[in-house]
């Protein structure tokens, strides 16, 4: 083990906030997933697989809103670097056992920064509008475990968080 201490590559020497100047490092391509959970009441969940809740198709809504939101992610985040996006999913998996709505996204792109940011952001946006869609339903409802699982790409190379 060393005795090294992470560097923070969003502080300067004197310990103040800065943007990271990418400009020398080579494009590569980066791919990341994130994933989390909207937990509810069966009873919730059984409104959303049916598409019975007033303000219409939830996950539909969801899965556009988190694409979005991946694509403002630079706009929320102050010193995320916008990114010409490649590629983004979100998609949702409806589980009786949680219960509730088990979203993941992947967010891809050719560039000089990962896309960590952009599929958390994703998940994030997808969840908030669950919560949204269905708060009239439920307003217990609970979004957690919003986590990164994997990136590909990059100087730091490749890492796997957990597997899906």
């Amino acid at each position: 083990m060393t005795d090294k201490k992470p560097e923070l590559s969003h502080i300067d020497a004197q310990g103040k906030a800065r943007m990271v100047d990418v400009g020398a490092k080579p494009d590569t391509e980066r791919t990341a997933t994130a994933c989390g959970e909207v937990v509810m009441l069966a009873e919730t969940l059984r409104l959303v697989r049916a598409g019975a809740l007033k303000k219409g198709d939830v996950l539909t809504v969801a899965q556009v809103a988190g694409i979005a939101g991946a694509k403002r992610t630079a706009e929320l985040i102050p010193f995320c670097h916008a990114l010409a996006l490649n590629h983004v999913s979100v998609e949702f998996e409806l589980d009786e056992a949680l219960p509730g709505v088990r979203i993941t996204a992947t967010a891809k792109t050719t560039g000089k920064t990962g896309v960590e940011m952009e599929a958390l952001t994703a998940v994030s946006v997808a969840a908030l509008t669950i919560y949204d869609m269905a708060k009239a339903a439920e307003k217990t409802m609970r979004i957690q475990n919003i986590r990164l699982v994997e990136k590909r790409g990059g100087q730091s190379g490749d890492v796997t968080v957990e597997h899906e």
